[in-house]
């Protein structure tokens, strides 16, 4: 029985491989030449939506000033932080330089955009510099709301059981210090979700689900609790993978505590306080608890007067139109992201398929071509269950299940392959969007 299993995961390795060099080589069809233009366009934020777009628009335009404005100098992957707070993955893993993908032909800003002038088309940096421009597409991700939870900050991460695996690097290597101790010694853990919208809104349940699936071998079962709290009354936003959740949840011994937000940490006590629906508040101990904070735009982005203001006000996420993301006030500027105002598209893999629409976008609205691309609210989750098992979650704005690979690997069921696409081709994939080149 051995032999059969190891040649089957050979190909899938090669399956995996394949899958990422495929989608690799979408970036490099045929293109028309670089249409000549003087337009400046200006990029905030040098994350993947940025990054990749930029990289893609020095193809496509020939005189084109385009300025990446950041003054980060680390790209994060940002699908490898709960990797490294479960201990898979060394904190370096997710860690690079942003100038090592940035390509000839872009100027990059290495200042904090801090004003958006809508009107007089202008972008006012930390440094004192005013950049004009003829298209803005904003990009810059989101901010944590750490100051939200009373009690907590992140000095706390990896101390008295309190982890936080979305602040960067260094707090998910220090969230996996706090979380070991759990998963070895036992006792009880609580993990939360926040009420706003939120970056990868599987990374919650994966954290979950990875720990509890380490302490079943570590602690063993029967010497730990494990609660998930959620302020929705759904454990996924997407209907059938909700209810795929809570069945294996319930498999596993994991209680979901519904309509549940953490608003307060008492970290000497090991005391975390919720809201509850009926305007009340409850109170649990834990032995360790996994903080995600309220997720907001940036400041630049919520006084810039470009956000939606009917909805998500709170939050301040960019008004633009769910299927080409452009603002819907302003028609010059864009929005990529994180910061963009859709209903879904939240993840790495949306931003895959988001680039090519703003790009789109921009080429015709520079050459007076026809815009044809459009975004469905494609999202991607590689929701993993396990060590070794993954379910790989697809869907668009209407909450259908959009598999890439139908009849290959089933989007609801824990598979090797679809944890393998997670830790193989994902970041392949990745790096190759940052490139232009998926």
């Amino acid at each position: 029985m051995t032999r059969p299993l190891a040649t089957s995961r050979r190909g899938f390795f090669g399956l995996a491989a394949g899958g990422a060099a495929a989608l690799a080589a979408t970036g490099s069809e045929t293109r028309a030449a670089p249409a000549p233009t003087t337009a400046r366009i200006v990029i905030i934020g040098a994350g993947a939506g940025g990054t990749a777009l930029a990289n893609r628009l020095v193809t496509r335009f020939d005189g084109a000033r385009i300025t990446l404005i950041d003054a980060r100098a680390e790209h994060l992957y940002q699908p490898g932080l709960s990797l490294v707070a479960t201990g898979l993955k060394p904190a370096g893993y997710v860690v690079s330089r942003t100038t090592d993908w940035l390509p000839a032909g872009v100027d990059l800003v290495a200042e904090r955009a801090v004003a958006i002038d809508a009107e007089a088309k202008t972008v006012a940096t930390d440094g004192g510099q005013s950049i004009g421009y003829d298209f803005l597409v904003l990009a810059p991700g989101l901010v944590l709301d750490h100051d939200a939870i009373e009690g907590f900050s992140l000095d706390l991460v990896g101390r008295n059981g309190i982890g936080a695996l979305y602040a960067g690097p260094e707090y998910a290597a220090r969230t996996w210090t706090a979380a070991q101790i759990f998963t070895e010694q036992g006792g009880v853990g609580l993990f939360t979700r926040p009420a706003t919208e939120m970056k990868c809104a599987g990374a919650p349940l994966k954290h979950t689900f990875l720990l509890e699936d380490i302490a079943s071998r570590a602690a063993g079962k029967g010497n730990y609790e494990i609660t998930y709290a959620a302020p929705q009354t759904s454990l996924f936003g997407v209907p059938i993978v909700s209810e795929k959740v809570r069945m294996l949840f319930e498999e596993r011994g994991i209680t979901p505590a519904y309509q549940h937000t953490l608003t307060k940490v008492d970290a000497e006590r090991k005391i975390a306080t919720f809201a509850t629906a009926d305007g009340g508040s409850t109170e649990m101990g834990y032995d360790y608890l996994h903080v995600i904070p309220p997720q907001r735009a940036p400041e630049v982005i919520r006084q810039s007067g470009l956000a939606w203001a009917d909805k998500w006000t709170d939050q301040g996420w960019v008004e633009v139109d769910p299927a080409t993301l452009r603002h819907r006030r302003y028609p010059d500027i864009f929005a990529l992201g994180d910061v963009a105002g859709v209903p879904k598209g939240k993840t790495a893999a949306s931003v895959k398929w988001q680039v090519p629409v703003v790009e789109d976008q921009l080429v015709s609205a520079i050459t007076g071509s026809e815009a044809t691309e459009r975004y469905d609210g494609y999202t991607s989750c590689p929701l993993i269950t396990r060590v070794g098992r993954a379910m790989l979650v697809e869907f668009d704005y209407h909450n259908n299940l959009t598999p890439s690979f139908p009849g290959l690997i089933a989007p609801l069921e824990e598979l090797w392959i679809s944890w393998l696409m997670k830790e193989v081709a994902l970041k392949a994939t990745y790096n190759a969007m940052l490139r232009g080149k998926a």
